[in-house]
């Protein structure tokens, strides 16, 4: 995935009228991706969403999943997702994908991510909450201050 951010400035806080940064990637639909009618098989749309996530996390939280799971010995787990499958793509198309964040708990942050095709027309959209935890007691903990300020960055308006 190449993967790029908006205007790179710097963050402004809530309510501030300021709109927040969506964090945005590209991809191709490869052969791989796509079922015997030509049309991306719909699983491949939740890996495309946890690689997303995955790529968010390392390139704008500075809060890599290897830093998560292998330093720090917590978890990030998707615990709710909804998902519409708006419009097919096909082995070929230039995907662009959007992510931001609707709401942020103690240990929780539901996301919205947005794929649409070159013509600009959405083809999958997806709510995605996931829960901070600590892997070895397997429950959540507060996400840490320092993180909570770059997540909220991307936090849209209710």
């Amino acid at each position: 995935m190449k993967t790029h951010m908006d205007d790179g400035s710097v963050p402004k806080p809530e309510g501030s009228g300021i709109a927040p940064r969506v964090y945005r990637s590209e991809f191709v639909v490869r052969f791989g991706d796509c079922d015997p009618a030509g049309i991306v098989f719909y699983p491949r749309y939740l890996e495309i969403f946890n690689n997303m996530v995955e790529d968010w996390c390392r390139d704008e939280l500075q809060f890599s999943f290897a830093e998560i799971i292998n330093a720090r010995g917590w978890g990030l787990p998707t615990v709710h997702l909804d998902v519409d499958f708006l419009s097919p793509s096909s082995f070929g198309d230039l995907i662009t994908a959007e992510l931001s964040v609707r709401s942020l708990g103690r240990s929780s942050v539901s996301i919205s991510i947005a794929l649409r095709g070159h013509d600009g027309r959405e083809r999958v959209r997806g709510e995605v909450v996931l829960v901070l935890t600590e892997r070895g007691r397997n429950r959540s903990i507060a996400i840490p201050d320092e993180l909570r300020e770059r997540i909220l960055a991307f936090k849209v308006a209710e």
